[in-house]
């Protein structure tokens, strides 16, 4: 008697990733979203009169809904209830709905409208967050900033729902097979949406030469449309996986209250969750000041309105180059000839080389920094194999928290030493960019597969739901802190712009960003202390961290 095995989708390799490109491209877009005004920070304070403490409030608004509405463990629950299929579809709505009333914030529509009126009149006080210091609105905070704020928390919601969605997503599909790589080559695609928004966001800005900073937001908004669609058509896949192999969606396994007892009581949950509320605080919230950051720090010269350098062509020529090295250095990693592997690393490195050269002719800090996602997309996949054969989960993200901390500082303290030297300071800047960019890759190569060995399955949403949560903390925390700090330790700047000594364009460019960044490595010294503390903690315990996800 010969029996028949069935082969369902998720047993096709060529599916299996085809899911994954389809949850990896609508986090592509999410990723343009987030940092959709990071680039073009400078022109948010020239246009619409946004200082550091308006812009640091407004971007760390998109994590108060989760955090202080505990709208996380809310999307955990429904996760787990409802099933990956449903919380897609839901968070893809969510996310257009924020970033469409973010969008109508920074339009030429909003100034002067009765709603710009009430909200330059209201929400200047709120009872109870004042008091604690946690409101997201002030007293004279722009009222284009505070309705941007309530779109980015609704995004917020959106987006954070999506990252614990796609992350039990990956599991289900992955789960047995290639799941480090999964998630390590996942986050390397989402992470390309930070170059093409630090590419495109101030070309969309200065369309034509008149600035308009609701273009880029528009830009972003038709993206999350796109990543709505890719959702869309993952809930069918998703659906037709579950039809084969008679597996009930997740919603009917019960969750109970008791579950997250079950995480919290859990030190390695504990340790893991405090390492990523340090890693992405770290990261995230710099990401929306670091090109300031590099205006401030390095020197550029205005290029000619009729030089290549300043046109629209050369921003796609260059965004194509950029392709070309994420996809070579990606599609590496899968090459079985070693003769074809070098071949296409070549080709990535030469065409990192012309990108940079390209980034340094455009005299733009927007373009610098749109190096940081490039060498992570490279190694990242390499991070997650090595992982899933190999283990080491622990001894990578020790190894990443020293890079994060010689990052900060080298931006702190050596980049400010080359500012006038218009060739070194850039050479720097990129590689302290690139090493950073590849420090990151660490996190979701290592760190987020290893947490299915913390708790089980059933609980793996509410789990990823917690971790993000806390995550979620910083993220609200830093940005704001970033702000704050930059407008305390420039007192004097902040002063001048005040009394009409320098104009809105000559502040955006001129502050002193070595407090911030000494904040954020000392966050990178205490994830290095934790990494130590987890790695003790695993060979006491026996989680398998240092074990390959992949067992012979």
């Amino acid at each position: 008697m010969t029996e028949t095995i069935q082969k369902t989708l998720r047993d096709s390799a060529a599916m299996r990733w085809t899911v994954l490109f389809f949850l990896a491209f609508a986090m592509f877009c999410s990723y343009i979203f987030m940092d959709i005004l990071s680039p073009i920070k400078d022109l948010m304070q020239s246009t619409r009169g946004w200082d550091s403490t308006a812009f640091g409030t407004m971007q760390g608004s998109e994590t108060f809904l989760n955090v202080f509405v505990f709208f996380l463990i809310f999307a955990g629950i429904i996760l787990d209830k409802m099933g990956v299929r449903f919380t897609a579809v839901l968070s893809g709505v969510v996310m257009l709905v924020g970033a469409t009333i973010n969008w109508y914030a920074v339009t030429e529509s909003f100034a002067g409208s009765s709603l710009e009126t009430w909200f330059t009149d209201n929400l200047n006080y709120i009872p109870g967050f004042d008091e604690l210091g946690i409101s997201p609105f002030y007293l004279g905070m722009p009222a284009s900033a505070k309705l941007a704020a309530v779109g980015f928390m609704i995004f917020g919601c959106g987006v954070e729902m999506a990252g614990i969605m796609v992350s039990r997503g990956i599991v289900k599909w992955f789960k047995g097979r290639e799941m480090a790589l999964a998630m390590g080559s996942e986050m390397a695609l989402a992470r390309l949406g930070v170059a093409t928004c630090m590419i495109f966001s101030p070309v969309f800005a200065r369309l034509g030469g008149h600035v308009d900073v609701s273009r880029s937001v528009a830009f972003g908004v038709v993206l999350l449309m796109i990543a709505l669609i890719m959702f869309i058509v993952y809930f069918f896949l998703d659906r037709k996986l579950d039809s084969q192999t008679g597996e009930a969606e997740e919603k009917d396994d019960p969750f109970k209250v008791s579950d997250i007892g079950r995480i919290l009581r859990s030190s390695g949950f504990w340790l893991v969750a405090l390492l990523c509320v340090l890693y992405y605080s770290a990261i995230f919230p710099f990401q929306k000041y670091a090109v300031n950051m590099l205006q401030c720090n390095l020197t550029f010269t205005q290029v000619p309105s009729d030089s290549f350098w300043a046109g629209t062509t050369v921003t796609v020529i260059q965004y194509v180059i950029m392709l070309v090295v994420a996809g070579a250095a990606f599609a590496s990693n899968f090459s079985r000839k070693a003769s074809l592997r070098y071949s296409m690393l070549a080709l990535a490195v030469v065409s990192l080389v012309v990108f940079c050269y390209m980034g340094y002719m455009r005299q733009s800090a927007e373009t610098v920094f749109a190096v940081f996602p490039l060498l992570a997309v490279g190694i990242t996949p390499i991070l997650g194999n090595y992982v899933d054969h190999k283990g080491k989960a622990a001894s990578m993200l020790i190894v990443g928290s020293l890079l994060l901390i010689a990052c900060h500082l080298t931006f702190a303290f050596l980049l400010p030493m080359l500012k006038g030297n218009a060739v070194g300071g850039v050479i720097l800047a990129y590689f302290t960019i690139l090493v950073l960019g590849a420090s990151f890759s660490l996190v979701p190569a290592s760190l987020w597969p290893s947490v299915p060995k913390l708790v089980d399955a059933k609980i793996i949403g509410s789990a990823y739901a917690l971790i993000f949560w806390i995550q979620n903390i910083g993220l609200w925390l830093f940005p704001l802190l970033i702000g704050k700090v930059l407008d305390k330790t420039n007192s004097q700047l902040v002063a001048d712009l005040t009394n009409g000594v320098i104009t809105p364009e000559q502040a955006a460019i001129s502050y002193d960003y070595t407090a911030p960044l000494v904040m954020l490595a000392c966050l990178g010294v205490a994830a290095l202390i934790l990494g130590l503390v987890l790695k003790v903690v695993d060979k006491k315990k026996g989680y398998g961290l240092e074990l390959p996800n992949i067992q012979d």
